[in-house]
């Protein structure tokens, strides 16, 4: 695990920057604290940070092939190098570390493009060609680890991070202003593009070669599967199977040559990995919790931390707990904007920092149990769109547009927020020949199309983009039944965001993150699995909640879901005041991006309990608090001093 960055110059008589290369590398040191390395010739240069992890004393890098013709910089970890290895000595190369870094390399010299089909695990990494005078970079197929890069037609530039592409002389933080309205909608950026013009991440599943001619070449290599078995196998099947191939994945994501843990949060998800992890090793594993608040405080309803002990009990870990206060809320914030290198989407990455940083006092590698939920329909949408769906396909045969259209305009004027709510999910309020509305806006969408029509102002609603066009992309691509058609939509869109806040939330506190549910090939089977097999009535991942029979109780397994709660109601109902001033304060007003009665109106209704408009408004403050951070280029702690002195003192 580590960071990387790199230049690369079509023009040969341009050199490379040592100096300027540094300077990159330095804006992700939180990244690999372990160590650091260069590699500079003539119109290219490559730098890493390195967190040592496996091979701890030979890993460094970039490292080279035995002519030194071919350099590597890598991040990530390849589960199985170790057989990929033999098979590569076997072709008579021959190794200098025990690294998987150089197992990569010589797969490269082996097989070229085609290397990444051979590898499991997670990766984003790039190698100077100097036989070919190419840089190929690549990234993992789900998108664990992340790839960012700017190509101007004169110079290329990548980094682990956005924040180390701004870092090289010449490179301006220019808001793209064509991602506002997705971000609004979403909190992120779906496709290529991210909310600094210019800058691009590699997709996942994706590789990409740059030449001295200036070509750059980007291929899809690995696409998620969305289309389940035909056959009559039973349900035993694909729960002996799933378990199976589980175990085999916790099994090759405990590879490591330092100490390791375990994220517990109490669901199911965690509590798998955690009891799969100690089955396996025989032994104590260490377990990590984040909570709120103590004794009888509203906060603590939103904790976790009860369940979490349930489990460690249960599995004998040594189990270790920290709580996230209002004060420490609001204090991390900017700094963790700027970790992240684009507004927070959920309250829940501070908290998954703190719990990051309560587990590297002790560990430097954690499991967790991320991408259960998007590849085996664990979220509630999932379940309520499938039944959604039967009776909108009622409801849309007995009425007319003109009758659906009048109801769901005085179902939008119900007074209550609670009310409103629920019914807003329901087949009444969902427009059912419009996807976005039916789906997008019924569960992500914070500022829906129509919405930001009274929100942004004329200039910025016009150089915004559609705000659905990425997911919807995603969504058209999808085949098979609806509910394999919402995973693979999820699986492109949603999950990548999920992956980025996992990987930059546990970089920011120089820790490994590793996601055994999504090791390639157990997604690959997962998609596999009938519908009728995942989903009962309202509950979704029925075969996950069998195959963990019997590892763990039953009052575990099906448990409600909790989804990682955080008790940002409670901090913006007692902050209401505050955050108003801020975002009505002169200076995002003077951005041009938003309409000041719109803005007042969200305030006067969640303050009148006429609308819950908490997501609206963490949308506007983080778009806010980014600003000054990246265009405004203010640090961290100034932010943090001018704009939330008033809600942390």
């Amino acid at each position: 695990m580590c960071g990387i960055c790199g230049i690369f110059f079509p023009d040969r008589s341009r050199p490379a920057s040592r100096e300027l290369l540094a300077a990159m590398n330095r804006s992700i040191a939180h990244r690999g604290p372990d160590d650091e390395g260069y590699f500079v010739a003539e119109n290219v240069g490559l730098a890493m940070r390195r967190l040592s992890i496996i091979d701890v004393q030979s890993g460094h890098q970039p490292l080279s092939n035995e002519d030194e013709n071919i350099w590597i910089v890598f991040n990530g970890e390849i589960y199985n190098h170790s057989d990929l290895r033999k098979d590569l000595e076997a072709k008579g190369h021959r190794y200098r570390t025990r690294s998987d870094t150089e197992t990569i390399l010589h797969a490269y010299e082996e097989y070229g493009w085609d290397c990444v089909n051979r590898l499991t695990g997670m990766f984003a990494f790039a190698i100077w060609d100097g036989r070919k005078r190419v840089l190929f970079a690549a990234r993992d197929r789900l998108g664990i680890k992340p790839f960012y890069y700017r190509w101007d037609g004169a110079s290329f530039l990548f980094g682990s991070e956005i924040k180390a592409i701004l870092a090289h002389h010449g490179t301006a933080a220019e808001f793209n202003r064509e991602t506002l309205s997705e971000y609004l909608a979403f909190g992120y950026i779906t496709g290529e593009q991210t909310m600094f013009a210019g800058i691009r991440k590699l997709m996942p599943g994706h590789t990409l070669q740059i030449s001295e001619t200036g070509e750059l070449k980007i291929k899809r290599y690995w696409e998620a599967p969305c289309e389940p078995d035909e056959d009559s196998r039973p349900r035993e099947h694909y729960v002996r199977t799933y378990r199976e191939m589980l175990e085999a994945a916790v099994r090759s994501h405990l590879m490591s040559d330092v100490p390791l843990g375990v994220f517990l949060s109490g669901g199911l998800d965690s509590s798998a990995v955690a009891a799969l992890a100690t089955k396996i090793r025989g032994d104590q594993v260490k377990t990590f919790a984040v909570g709120y608040g103590s004794g009888d405080s509203g906060e603590s309803t939103f904790s976790e931390l009860a369940p979490a002990r349930e489990v460690a009990r249960h599995i004998g870990s040594d189990h270790h707990e920290v709580r996230l206060s209002q004060k420490d809320f609001f204090t991390n914030l900017p700094r963790l904007i700027w970790h992240e290198d684009e507004p927070i989407v959920w309250p829940s990455s501070v908290s998954l920092f703190s719990v990051a940083r309560l587990a590297r006092q002790q560990v430097k590698v954690v499991l967790t149990g991320e991408g259960s939920d998007e590849t085996l329909a664990g979220y509630f949408r999932y379940a309520w769109t499938l039944v959604n769906s039967r009776m909108d396909g009622v409801y849309r045969g007995i009425t007319t547009d003109g009758m659906r259209r009048l109801l769901r305009n005085s179902l939008d004027r119900l007074p209550s927020a609670s009310l409103h709510r629920k019914v807003a999910h329901t087949f009444l309020m969902r427009d059912g020949n419009s996807w976005p509305s039916f789906y997008y806006d019924n569960f992500f969408c914070a500022f829906s199309g129509r919405e930001q029509e009274q929100l942004l102002t004329p200039a910025a609603l016009h150089a915004s983009a559609d705000a659905y066009a990425g997911s919807m992309a995603a969504w058209q691509q999808a085949q098979g039944d609806l509910l394999h058609r919402l995973l693979y939509a999820d699986i492109n869109s949603y999950l990548i965001e999920l992956l980025m806040k996992q990987d930059q939330m546990s970089m920011a506190a120089s820790i490994e993150s590793r996601v055994p549910f999504l090791d390639h090939q157990l997604v690959e089977f997962a998609a596999t699995i009938p519908a009728r097999y995942s989903v009962r009535g309202f509950a979704g991942k029925f075969v996950l909640k069998q195959a963990m029979e019997g590892l763990l109780p039953n009052a575990i397994i099906y448990r409600k879901k909790m989804g990682f709660p955080t008790p940002w109601q409670l901090w913006l109902e007692s902050q209401l005041d505050n955050l108003e001033l801020l975002l009505l304060s002169p200076r995002p007003l003077n951005r041009g991006l938003f309409q000041l009665e719109t803005i007042k109106g969200l305030f006067s209704e969640h303050r009148q309990k006429k609308r819950d408009n908490q997501h609206r408004i963490w949308r506007l403050l983080n778009l806010e608090l980014w600003h000054r951070l990246f265009i405004d280029g203010e640090h961290p702690q100034d932010v943090m001093t001018d704009a939330t002195s008033s809600l942390v003192g």
